[in-house]
Order: structure tokens, then C-alpha cells, then sequence
């Protein structure tokens, strides 16, 4: 269900990794708890985030929630797509729901997101 190569964490949003640039969203857990996105905050290209820091807000009919930078780093992009529709992030919250390109600060911060296999396992201690 989850792509094997991505790293996740605790608050539910996953990394790409590819060099030292990191594609950043939501799971597909997370967009099923929300319900139906209805907009997205984006930060700003050229924002320094620190690990935890606040990346944006999603809200659905349901909430809103933050969005926590999973690393340190440099935001150098951002999905201009959600702002027309946001509702890609419950469509395709793996790819095309993507939320922010981050150019990494510090590949150590890497070690605190679970794997794949960790993240299911943690899914299945919430449902319990």
C-alpha cells in the first residue's frame, strides 16, 4: 500500500528521497482521516524549516491540521497544483498530492523516519 523506498513519520507524512532533495506530503492514512481536502497552505520557496517545524495547513469538511517538516532544509518548491486542486492530495497522496521539495540541510535527520515496514506496523498499533 505504502511505497517501499519512502520513509514516514509518526504525524503521518512521507519522504522521497532522491540525492539531497526530498519530496515531502501527507499518507494516504492521514488524507483518509482528514476526508475531502478543500485547501492547502503552502510555505514560501526559500523558507528554512527546521525538523517539526510547521510546513503549512490542509483543510478538509473535517479539519485542519498542520503539516510538520519531517527535515531540516531549504524549501525549493512547492506543488502550485493544490492550490486549484487540492483535492489531488486524497486522489494520489503518494505522487501527485505532493506537498513540498526540500533541499536537505542534514542526511542524519533521515534516522528518525521509519521505514515502511515500521510505519504499517504503527498503523496497526492505532486501530488496536
Amino acid at each position: 500500500m505504502y511505497p517501499k523506498e519512502y520513509r514516514f513519520t509518526k504525524d503521518h507524512e512521507w519522504v522521497k528521497l532522491e540525492g539531497d532533495t526530498a519530496t515531502i506530503g501527507i499518507t494516504d492514512f492521514a488524507q483518509k482521516q482528514l476526508g475531502d481536502v478543500v485547501y492547502v497552505e503552502l510555505p514560501a520557496v526559500g523558507k528554512a524549516l527546521d525538523v517539526h517545524q510547521t510546513i503549512g495547513v490542509v483543510e478538509s469538511v473535517k479539519a485542519v491540521s498542520d503539516i510538520y517538516s519531517p527535515l531540516s532544509g531549504e524549501v525549493i518548491a512547492v506543488n502550485e497544483d493544490l492550490n486549484n486542486s487540492p483535492e489531488a492530495l486524497n486522489q494520489d497522496p503518494h505522487g501527485k498530492g505532493w506537498i513540498i521539495r526540500l533541499r536537505l540541510k542534514n542526511k542524519s535527520d533521515l534516522d528518525m523516519l521509519l521505514s515502511v515496514g515500521d510505519y504499517e506496523k504503527f498503523l496497526e498499533g492505532l486501530a488496536s
